[in-house]
């Protein structure tokens, strides 16, 4: 699956993946520090190619930060 890259405002590279035609995920470049991001693809468009640089960064703010720690697995697994 192909990838778009993308610069947000404050100069920190992102990959943008269509997974889905519903999910679309914002993975960080090498040295940027932020985590990976999931956000709801636009209903307008299918393809990350066809936004300008605007619309993706509205999408990324729009995307819940995963910086949460994660409940530790019961089963160890």
């Amino acid at each position: 699956m192909s990838y778009r890259k993308f610069v947000d405002r404050s100069g920190n590279a992102w990959r943008v993946r269509d997974r889905s035609r519903w999910d679309w995920h914002f993975e960080p470049e090498p040295g940027n520090p932020g985590s990976t991001r999931m956000v709801r693809a636009p209903g307008h468009q299918d393809d990350p190619f066809e936004l300008s640089n605007e619309e993706l960064q509205r999408l990324l703010d729009s995307a819940p930060s995963s910086d949460k720690p994660r409940a530790q697995n019961p089963f160890k697994d």
